[in-house]
């Protein structure tokens, strides 16, 4: 699937910067929920006119989806340095674990994740925001399986253990975490829960 953000509207020049734009229309739907955002909320957010957010993103929902976009670029590629196929498969996976638990503990956690968040909100209503969300979902699914892959083929995958089922496992336990980290628990706790997790995947 192609995980990259969708390409920004082009058009004769604009007084503004589309990079910009999507950006502060990310965080204030990351903050807010797309419900939760009104429009005037994305002016201000943004610095556009309702007129120029029109004519160069149609309306709410156009804008929303290139936020989205961004988003699950950004998380992507932060992964894919995580896992560098040249790093050792358990050190990657570390490193992408400590970075969940470092992103989702305490005030941070409280903001929760723009994917998760809308997953809930709009999963279900919404085809094109489902097809990004499962995608999103597939990708990581697909990383975390090759990076289990490795693993085995070194020998350090524990017997009986499909990397496809690993992946699973582990993303299950990620993504819940990003939910229950919105009540703020300390990321001691959570930083434990995933050594124990990784110590039993490890032969």
């Amino acid at each position: 699937m192609n995980t990259l953000a969708s390409p920004l509207p082009k058009g004769r020049p604009r007084e503004f910067d589309p990079e910009q734009v999507v950006q502060g229309a990310m965080d204030i739907f990351w903050s807010n929920g797309y419900q939760g955002t009104s429009l005037p909320d994305l002016l201000q957010a943004t610095g556009l006119s309702r007129s120029s957010l029109y004519a160069a993103f149609g309306d709410k929902h156009g804008l929303f989806l290139l936020a989205l976009d961004r988003y699950i670029a950004n998380a992507l590629a932060r992964i894919d340095q995580e896992m560098d196929g040249q790093r050792d498969p358990w050190d990657g996976l570390r490193l992408f674990l400590s970075g969940y638990v470092q992103r989702n503990s305490g005030a941070k956690g409280r903001k929760g994740c723009l994917v998760v968040a809308t997953a809930m909100e709009l999963a279900g209503k919404d085809a094109d925001v489902e097809k990004r969300i499962r995608g999103f979902f597939q990708a990581v699914e697909g990383r975390l399986a090759d990076t289990f892959e490795r693993a085995r083929g070194q020998g350090t995958l524990a017997d009986g253990l499909a990397p496809r089922d690993a992946a699973r496992m582990l993303l299950a336990m990620v993504e819940g975490l990003r939910v229950i980290a919105k009540t703020g628990v300390d990321g001691k706790v959570w930083q434990a829960s995933v050594d124990a997790l990784l110590g039993r995947l490890i032969r």
